[in-house]
């Protein structure tokens, strides 16, 4: 089974399956059809976490391919008045080295046989959906000033529908080079000399030796359980796992299924312990390579410590919980899918190119769009606001640091077999849309589809507020009152995440693609 956003990426990464390879090369083969099919985060410019799951005693581990920050990176680059463009917001891209170190170590299937498909996409093209004809016209419009972007993603300045087809021969090129030569083929010879031309040309900082320099790495899993299931996320540079978990053990101290899932007490715990787990994230969370994460975070005992401040009658104020932390005056666009094989592994990824369609930077005559994660950087060192931008030192710009993420691929497991594989985009959002799937499916059995389809909510510590989504306005609006007579300050957004799972079952494998976005899941 595979879950994506894309159809024709599924379905590449089911014939992957259908062809004898296991989870990681589905994964693979799925990841470098979405750089063809979804061009606003699917990507070979920008970086991700995936998280395996082998089954059984093999430990679970994590691919980071996180981008890293250029040599000539500063610690003190942002802290200017004026907005950074876009070229300098450039990381040092890591999805095709993390591609080729799960392929490495856990793949089956030859390298160019997973490239292979994706570049055919690109070369020969694809009938469009509904889904991709709004994120290209949305992008479009919002990329004037960038004629490359304009020049390779346009329709003859046409807007895009379903039944359009899409051809990228400039990226078809870029893949082929790949297929052929492995990752020295986009971080060595034409590709990598096309993005040292494109920085040089705007301003940007990724030089030749950045690119020849990059590497993935394996780092084991971030480990908690919950209810007696095992749960596993990724570590430091991402905050996915860490804050997961250290939220699941703070939830373990309440009767939530007493509560009942849409009951106010229910809601107003979870908004509390997200908070008290952004806190720490902020304090303490950065790239373990350079800072020291705490192992406390993701204790039992400490979680009980936390909770006791938490009151079911009223909220606490963010700026409570963090004295230490001087509080001054005063993105959401990634993707994830899931994958799992016939003999069990499981594989759970999420990456993004951070903003929609990253920087907008077309790299010229390669055909894919830089990232601009830069931007996850804390800007300014020491300032910390209550519209929550964050100073704190262990997210600090230092040259190779990744920077912190809020990703978070997940796997639930279950005596040694995975029983839910789930992710979702949303910048800060991601933590909590995988919390509130975790909680429905685990704590209150609810079925995959209606745990996914449940509105959802979220709490960042900093701004002080409560987002909830439009339908849970719609369907509980009595539960936020209650919350707001509680001293929740709550805002609402339309939709948060797309979360594309897969739960195992007694009957089998059960795919469901986000209908809050666009998806499809493809089995056999």
């Amino acid at each position: 089974m595979v879950v994506s956003v894309s159809k024709p990426a599924s379905e590449i990464g089911r014939v992957t399956l259908q062809r004898g390879g296991n989870a990681v090369d589905a994964a693979v083969a799925t990841a470098f059809a979405l750089a063809v099919t979804w061009p606003e985060a699917g990507n070979i410019g920008g970086g991700g976490f995936m998280l395996i799951y082998p089954g059984g005693k093999t430990a679970p581990v994590v691919i980071d391919y996180r981008e890293t920050a250029p040599t000539a990176a500063r610690r003190d680059m942002f802290a200017g008045k004026e907005r950074p463009s876009s070229y300098a917001l450039v990381g040092v891209p890591g999805t095709v080295r993390g591609l080729a170190l799960a392929h490495q170590r856990y793949g089956k299937l030859p390298w160019q046989e997973l490239v292979t498909p994706a570049m055919k996409l690109a070369g020969e093209g694809f009938s469009i959906d509904e889904g991709l004809a709004k994120s290209l016209n949305r992008g479009l419009a919002r990329s004037l000033k960038f004629p490359e972007l304009q020049r390779v993603l346009g329709n003859s300045g046409m807007r895009w529908k379903a039944g359009d087809r899409l051809v990228q021969p400039e990226l078809a090129e870029t893949l082929r080079l790949i297929a052929q030569n492995g990752p020295d083929g986009f971080y060595k010879g034409p590709v990598a000399e096309r993005i040292v031309a494109e920085m040089k040309r705007g301003g940007g900082l990724v030089t030749a030796a950045d690119l020849a320099a990059y590497t993935a790495k394996e780092r084991g899993a971030v480990h908690g359980t919950y209810r007696g299931f095992d749960v596993y996320g990724p570590p430091p540079p991402s905050s996915g796992g860490i804050c997961l978990v250290e939220m699941l053990n703070m939830l373990e101290n309440f009767d939530l299924r007493k509560y009942g899932r849409w009951s106010p007490d229910t809601s107003h715990v979870m908004a509390e312990v997200m908070r008290r787990s952004f806190c720490d994230r902020a304090r303490h969370l950065g790239d373990s390579d350079f800072v020291s994460v705490p192992l406390q975070l993701t204790d039992k005992e400490y979680a009980k410590r936390l909770v006791r401040n938490i009151y079911t009658d009223k909220a606490t104020p963010s700026l409570d919980l963090a004295k230490d932390i001087p509080i001054a005056t005063e993105n959401q666009h990634t993707t994830h899918f899931s994958v799992i094989d016939r003999d069990g592994m499981a594989v759970s990824n999420t990456y993004t190119l951070e903003d929609s369609f990253g920087g907008k930077i077309m790299v010229r005559g390669a055909g894919f769009i830089l990232n601009n994660e830069m931007g996850d950087f804390n800007p300014v060192p020491g300032v910390t606001t209550r519209t929550g931008q964050i100073g704190t030192s262990p997210n600090e710009v230092a040259p190779g640091k990744r920077m912190l993420s809020s990703m978070c691929p997940t796997v639930v497991a279950k005596d040694g077999r995975a029983v839910l594989i789930t992710g979702s985009p949303g910048g800060r959002t991601i933590i909590n849309t995988v919390l509130c799937i975790v909680v429905n499916v685990l704590e209150f059995e609810m079925p995959l589809r209606e745990a996914v389809d449940a509105p959802r909510m979220h709490h960042q510590w900093f701004p002080d507020r409560l987002l909830t989504e439009a339908a849970f306005k719609t369907k509980y609006g009595a539960v936020l009152d209650v919350l707001r007579a509680r001293g929740h300050v709550i805002n609402s957004a339309e939709t948060q995440g797309d979360a594309h799972s897969i739960a195992v079952t007694r009957d089998g494998y059960t795919g469901i693609a986000d209908r809050r976005l666009s998806g499809w899941a493809a089995g056999y």
